[in-house]
């Protein structure tokens, strides 16, 4: 994939204010041995192909649900790589910046220069971080939303803590991996299929993950959680699990 100098030069300049603006602490470096530039092209190209179908439904779940159409203020997608999602929120909400908040900063020029293409180059950002150590200062973030990325975190409990410290009080999030309540179930059926197994289940236990997120809420004493698993139309075809929870205040 060929990227603009221009594109490269935004992304730089994107990532260094928006750290020097909000940093919380000095920013780990990313090791180039696990997240390259190979990596960041070939799962935008699985973004972009056999997950694309989750993106819009999903954006529109969060949007509804947590009345974001109308609202101002910064959300985070962590983990967010090419940002697909984001460019969806975008669409439905019209005065929020969102930040593509990924580990692997190969995913900032794809994501500067697709978000520029679609009309949303000034209502986003893009930064470095690990979801364990988040660079934000506290009370940041209306809302901050992850699609399968946080069983990718080797501390869960603490990221789970950092993104509790880096919401507003009275901030939401909404966190977990697989599909939205309003996948058709044809769309859920073809994306397991090509996934992998293709017999309709996840890779992973849902009810052993529902169990760890509640253990980790309950470890925060985060008391304002729910864990959610979609209903399927058909329980062989498994639409994930998500953890929602809010900060009081």
């Amino acid at each position: 994939m060929k990227l603009k100098k221009s594109t490269l030069t935004m992304a730089c300049f994107l990532f260094y204010t928006i750290g020097r603006l909000c940093l919380a602490e000095p920013l780990l470096v990313p090791s180039p041995e696990t997240y390259t530039r190979d990596y960041a092209v070939k799962f935008t190209k699985i973004s972009n192909t056999i997950l694309a179908p989750v993106y819009a439904p999903l954006a529109q779940q969060i949007v509804s649900e947590f009345g974001l159409a109308e609202k101002s203020g910064i959300g985070i997608d962590l983990g967010s790589g090419p940002g697909n999602l984001i460019i969806e929120l975008c669409k439905l909400t019209k005065q929020m910046h969102w930040i593509d908040a990924d580990i692997n900063p190969y995913f900032f020029p794809i994501f500067t220069e697709t978000a520029n293409n679609a009309g949303f180059g000034h209502r986003v950002s893009a930064i470095f971080a690990d979801a364990q150590l988040l660079p934000f200062r506290d009370n940041y973030a209306e809302i901050i939303v992850s699609r399968g990325s946080f069983h990718f975190w080797q501390d869960k409990r603490k990221a789970f803590s950092e993104i509790y410290r880096v919401l507003k009080p009275g901030g939401v999030a909404f966190i977990g991996r697989g599909f939205p309540d309003n996948l058709p179930l044809e769309t859920a059926k073809r994306i397991r299929e090509a996934q992998q197994g293709g017999d309709g289940k996840p890779s992973y236990d849902v009810g052993k993950t529902a169990n760890e997120l509640r253990d980790i809420m309950k470890a925060l004493d985060i008391k304002d959680f729910s864990i959610r698993i979609p209903v399927s139309p058909e329980p062989e075809v498994s639409y994930g699990v998500w953890v929602e929870f809010r900060k009081s205040g």
